[in-house]
């Protein structure tokens, strides 16, 4: 369901985010695994309980920064995972897309390290703990261990992302992908060419980073989620008043019977009120991130953000005539891309959407406050790498995609290739589970 503007253009849509927990994991368990096979790719995001120490996953040495990365995801978890299937429908005009969104909440069985200032930001926006220590669905980190892998389980769904060979979509993705491999797969290996080895044979399809794409190719103000998120809502709306050529459909399941108790509807998009009369916050502006929180006196309104942005390059191309340069923008400074929207969060608060929409939404269902899920953030990861391939600005790797297994690093003018070195071997426990995936004798 779409809410109009007063010009009659959608203005927001709701959002089906299926809520997954351990008493409904083997119920919804056909549904999961038949989204991931028969997806054209798959977007994921997590929540995290921390990230350690700061100026270590910021080091100079991108050795040095993988060995923090991996100190982090050895000593906390990953708190939920959301995951968004993007299903190309070939039948249709344009570029449509079925979208189905899983939000799962997860319980991590071994001890791990949970930052006070990860629970203070995640509270904030609608974590609730109560929930993931009741119902969360309960996994071990590392190696495999207690025939987890024989069952459904976290770690079984990680295995069958990997059987699907689709392309995963992440949003700064390093991160992402460093705990994903602790806790669903294996042990870290102690260097990064054999970590990026095992990743470019994890998934042949190939890896894709948003935040790569928005601040090096794209070259966006601002690269957190929720910005490059928004920023097509207002391409959208160009796209509507027939401004712009580009049209990015989405549809999504219509649910029913016990289904329906899952769903939690998330509203995209507020439009700004009194826009004129406020006073962005320069840090939020910047990273998506404001060490005030809610208690920062100036707006945090991405929307509002995004429309002084707009107008700043309206000015720019007035003073400078039709033939200005775009602007080269240096890569952030890195203080908020580690911690993009607070400690222990991989990217930011969920915000509106960049297409018109086809939804059929029961009006009977709840709708959620507090839009910060892993599993909607995924969902905003997912639409801009579609909608960024609608523009020509991505490919698939058999098309030699130019954004294809690049992973953001911060403060650095270059990302980190996930490729497989000739001077680096997988790893051990990679192998093993490559066999495990595959059965003896490798990928068929």
């Amino acid at each position: 369901r779409t809410l109009a503007g007063p010009n009659g253009t959608p203005t927001s849509m709701l959002v089906p985010v299926i809520d997954v927990q351990d008493d409904n994991f083997t119920e919804l368990w056909p549904a999961i695994i038949l989204a991931l096979k028969t997806s054209s790719f798959i977007a994921l995001d997590t929540e995290l309980s921390g990230l350690g120490n700061r100026k270590a996953l910021l080091a100079e040495c991108i050795e040095d920064r993988y060995k923090a990365v991996c100190h982090a995801a050895r000593t906390r978890s990953i708190l939920s995972l959301g995951l968004a299937c993007y299903k190309k429908q070939e039948n249709k005009a344009d570029d449509t897309y079925l979208v189905q969104v899983y939000n799962l909440t997860l319980l991590c069985m071994d001890e791990y390290t949970i930052e006070p200032q990860s629970v203070h930001f995640l509270v904030q926006h609608g974590f609730d703990f109560n929930k993931q220590y009741a119902h969360g669905i309960p996994y071990y980190k590392g190696n495999d261990k207690g025939g987890e892998v024989h069952r459904q389980s976290i770690r079984t769904l990680f295995l069958e992302l990997l059987r699907a060979q689709k392309p995963l979509v992440l949003h700064n993705g390093l991160l992402d992908m460093v705990f994903l491999y602790q806790c669903f797969y294996a042990h870290l290996p102690e260097r990064l060419g054999t970590f990026t080895a095992d990743i470019s044979q994890m998934f042949p399809a190939g890896v894709f980073d948003t935040k790569y794409l928005t601040e090096y190719e794209l070259r966006f103000a601002a690269s957190y989620l929720e910005y490059a998120f928004k920023k097509w809502w207002v391409r959208r709306g160009r796209a509507s008043a027939g401004k712009d050529g580009t049209h990015l459909y989405l549809e999504f399941c219509s649910y029913s019977g016990n289904q329906c108790n899952y769903v939690d509807y998330r509203p995209c998009c507020e439009q700004p009120a009194s826009a004129e009369a406020q006073s962005v916050c320069p840090r939020f502006s910047a990273y998506g991130w404001c060490p005030s929180g809610t208690a920062c006196r100036m707006s945090h309104n991405t929307d509002l953000i995004i429309q002084q942005d707009e107008k700043k390059k309206r000015k720019r191309k007035r003073k400078a005539g039709r033939g200005a340069s775009p602007h080269s923008k240096q890569p952030c400074d890195g203080d908020g891309d580690i911690t993009p929207e607070g400690p222990g969060a991989t990217e930011g608060p969920p915000g509106g959407n960049g297409a018109p929409v086809m939804q059929a939404t029961p009006p009977t269902q709840k709708v959620e406050e507090g839009t910060h899920r892993a599993g909607f953030d995924a969902f905003m990861t997912g639409y801009i790498f579609a909608y960024t391939g609608t523009l020509g600005a991505t490919s698939g790797p058999e098309l030699g995609g130019s954004s294809v297994n690049k992973l953001y690093l911060s403060g650095k003018s270059v990302p980190l290739h996930i490729v497989k070195s000739s001077f680096c071997k997988s790893s051990k426990a990679h192998s093993l589970k490559m066999e495990l995936v595959w059965g003896v004798g490798g990928q068929s």
